[in-house]
């Protein structure tokens, strides 16, 4: 029976539900006899075409996306929900019908094995002559083969298990007979590798056969990515545990009422997911919630992309990038995507080493508007052993837990856990980072609320420059590109991460909290050729920040402590508002060299 909605019409688009049902209970529409003949209405290809390629981009639209896009379409509102409504449930429905594909065939392998079981119990055959054996020559044979039987049906629920969690819906293998063809004699059991080509939801595969990972001195050690699958599973688990429990294990400031964890209330909930901590490393965890202004699915995308997620936390990670794809989504979407990273975390001084970790992302979808993205480090879930003596971190379950709002904004619980190496840092900053400063959920959440409302802030067209002369948008779009690119730069040199090829030099006239590198500049934007020198150092000074920080943006007071000015004042051309302060702008000086 197909779907008819309340004005008469029938959708008959190409995307429509070939299945029948419908998604969920707020859906469901009742079929009533019509009173008046139907009328039938066909989209037309122009109109499919759009509704496919919105439906990947928010497959739920809300009420205004709906209003705008039958307008566009020269639709009716409720023929663009019924047209969603279909396309969900058709793609549940393949999505469905793809995963019993898959459970049908691992069971048909376990029934051509009891099959050839049978066979060989019935017709026993002599290994040293061919002919007819008795019974008791085949007691060892017939014992293996049911073991080996035995270890395939563990190992099939085992992985039906793994895949409820993963997929977050239950899997069950199927049970009904089936006619299967006679095998031949010929029966070759892979009990090590069981014939599993992966696992497989939407169109996405998990594969879970064995893999390789660099070893010492370039060898490469085999590796089951069963195992990511389950450290994922865990860590994931463990993150959302962590996001709605409260006291004991969280513990308030009195200064801020910034959350710190308990380390004993934690280790007596949780048990090790990567093993224990490294000696010599201290522990630092942190938890923060507020309100972002983007949306679920675009700040999901991010986070899954590494070079935007890089351009979205510009100051805390100095590089970032995606060494494999273990499941890139299920039907069309980031739920159940899963891969490993890579990325550099900075603070911006030489003071602090930056820190290298090599982790798994894992991100699910637990509801309508409700995802959750989850990072744990793989240093020591390989083989157990201890961390490597060149990882100076490794992160424990970390992430974000992100909710929609009805008002466009998103709700964001933000987590981080790590331990690392604190003789390498600083005195002057080991408090910083003890106290979740310098890497904690603080920083990495009020990093995402800067960036996103300067975003929305330069997309709109009704914010003006605030200069004295005529800035077209092009050359905004220009200054502002410089402006990242001033931002990188700088960054780059006073870190000294990998994104650049440094050189340390060593003077022996200057203490250990002065970092000079140089570097070569060849074919960079923005850099002539040459040998690019960088100095930095930091200090301490008995002053509160804001107070500095105003002192340092103030362009009457530049002259005070800018060489470069040469004394002259300072004069403001061009003023870009970045955010709701008037501190976060970009700026144009020139000197008033008169």
């Amino acid at each position: 029976m197909e779907r008819i909605n309340e004005d008469g019409y029938e959708s008959m688009s190409g995307s429509g539900n070939l299945d029948g049902g419908l998604e969920d209970e707020q859906e469901t529409l009742v079929l009533e006899k019509p009173a008046k003949k139907l009328k039938y209405h066909r989209h037309t290809q122009e109109q499919i075409n759009e509704l496919e390629t919105c439906f990947k981009e928010w497959p739920h639209p809300d009420e205004k996306q709906r209003l705008d896009l039958s307008r566009k379409l020269n639709l009716e509102p409720r023929q663009v929900k019924f047209w969603f409504q279909n396309r969900r449930t058709q793609m549940k429905n393949q999505l469905e019908r793809h995963e019993n594909v898959m459970l049908r065939q691992e069971n048909d392998k376990l029934r051509v094995e009891n099959v050839a079981i049978k066979d060989a119990v019935r017709n026993p055959i002599c290994n040293h002559c061919g002919g007819v054996a008795m019974l008791g020559n085949i007691t060892i044979e017939e014992n293996q083969l049911r073991v080996e039987n035995a270890q395939l049906r563990d190992e099939l629920s085992r992985i039906c298990g793994l895949a409820e969690k993963f997929l977050g819906r239950p899997v069950t293998p199927l049970a009904s007979p089936i006619a299967l063809p006679r095998p031949s004699s010929n029966l070759e059991l892979e009990v090590a590798g069981n014939g599993f080509g992966g696992l497989s939801s939407g169109g996405t595969s998990l594969p879970m056969g064995p893999l390789t990972r660099p070893g010492m001195m370039g060898v490469e050690k085999p590796f089951n990515s069963s195992v990511f699958v389950e450290l994922a599973v865990t860590a994931m688990d463990e993150l959302l545990r962590l996001a709605q429990a409260d006291s004991p294990i969280w513990m308030t400031s009195l200064d801020g009422g910034k959350e710190t964890l308990n380390p004993v209330e934690y280790m007596r909930t949780f048990s090790p997911c990567i093993g224990l901590k490294p000696s010599g490393f201290v522990t630092e965890a942190s938890r923060e919630t507020g309100i972002v202004m983007i949306n679920s699915l675009a700040l999901v995308e991010t986070l899954m992309d590494g070079s935007r997620w890089a351009q979205m936390f510009p100051c805390v990670i100095a590089k970032a990038s995606t060494t494999d794809v273990l499941s890139s989504g299920i039907g069309r979407t980031r739920h159940g995507a899963l891969q490993l990273m890579h990325a550099e975390f900075q603070v911006l001084s030489p003071l602090v080493p930056v820190r290298q970790v090599k982790f798994l992302r894992f991100c699910k979808q637990h509801g309508e508007g409700l995802w959750a993205v989850v990072d744990v480090s793989i240093d020591t879930a390989l083989d157990g052993a201890s961390i490597n003596s060149f990882v100076n971190c490794r992160r424990l379950p970390s992430g974000c837990v992100v909710q929609d709002l009805s008002n466009g904004y998103t709700r964001v619980t933000w987590i981080e856990h790590s331990e690392y190496d604190e003789s390498a840092v600083h005195y002057l900053y080991r408090s910083l980072l003890s106290s979740g400063l310098g890497f904690g959920a603080l920083r990495w959440l009020a990093t995402l609320q800067r960036q996103c409302e300067s975003i929305a802030i330069l997309l709109s067209s009704t914010v003006p420059c605030e200069d004295h002369s005529v800035l077209t948008q092009a050359g905004r779009r220009s200054l502002l590109q410089l402006t990242n690119r001033m931002r990188d730069n700088f960054c780059a040199g006073v870190c000294a991460s990998t994104v650049r090829m440094w050189n340390r030099l060593h003077v022996a006239s200057l203490g250990e909290d002065v970092k000079v590198m140089t570097r070569k500049s060849m074919n960079i934007p923005g850099e002539p050729p040459g040998v690019i020198l960088s100095a930095a150092t930091s200090v301490w000074m008995p002053i509160m920040h804001q107070q500095l920080f105003s002192f340092l943006r103030d362009e009457r007071q530049r002259s005070k402590w800018d060489i470069l000015s040469n004394g002259g004042p300072m004069q403001e051309m061009i003023h870009i508002p970045k955010g709701q302060t008037s501190s976060n702008c970009v700026s144009l000086l020139r000197l008033n060299v008169s």
